[in-house]
């Protein structure tokens, strides 16, 4: 039986990629802004790129926020839409930005000493649990980053990653999940992490 997959449209520049990566497991994937159309869906992405305050913005014009909120069946953030998931993000023009609030927690720009941010480019997780999106990955997989903000280590941490600190490299609440890293573009951990989303 085909699953009906849509990644929400929330503007951002990144959609194409993750669109390509679950197309390339054998699986159509409709994008859409439409409520009617992502509250049908099987499975549900939510990714993102850029600033929390824009994404809430368009999501906000958009009129998704109380469509995302009631979905029961299983979301995945992707980067800056995991960031979407939690309460609020330091991320903002002199003031915090609210967030969904799907998830408990914060968003704050990290604090990583001499390092440089962006932390950009393949870094290991560690999973907390593997029974659901790391299922088949192991511990120490490498994965590909691009951010300078992130949430920190809490119960509702699936995965944590450390650059200059611990931070949440996956999240999960009920039936959202929320990741950090690229799965699109983390070769085949990445791709076993679709796979397995698309699973549950």
């Amino acid at each position: 039986m085909a699953q009906n997959i849509v990644i929400v449209n929330t503007g951002c520049a990144n959609i194409s990629s993750v669109k390509f990566a679950v197309e390339r497991l054998g699986v159509n994937v409709t994008v859409s802004d439409d409520t009617q159309v992502i509250s049908k869906a099987d499975k549900v992405f939510l990714p993102g790129v850029g600033t929390a305050n824009a994404a809430m913005a368009s999501i906000e014009q958009k009129q998704l926020v109380s469509c995302i909120r009631d979905l029961s069946q299983p979301v995945l953030g992707i980067c800056l839409g995991m960031q979407l998931m939690v309460d609020e993000s330091e991320e903002g023009i002199g003031k915090n930005t609210p967030c969904l609030g799907l998830i408990p927690g914060q968003v704050k720009r990290m604090q990583v000493g001499e390092l440089r941010l962006p932390h950009m480019g393949w870094n290991q997780i560690s999973p907390v649990e593997q029974n659901t999106l790391f299922k088949g990955i192991d511990a120490g997989s490498y994965f590909y980053f691009v951010h300078s903000f992130a949430v920190a280590p809490s119960e509702y941490t699936l995965a944590s990653c450390d650059y200059g600190m611990t931070f949440s490299a996956a999240i999960h609440k009920d039936n959202f999940f929320g990741v950090q890293f690229h799965p699109e573009r983390s070769s085949h951990a990445g791709a076993q992490l679709l796979k397995n989303f698309l699973e549950l």
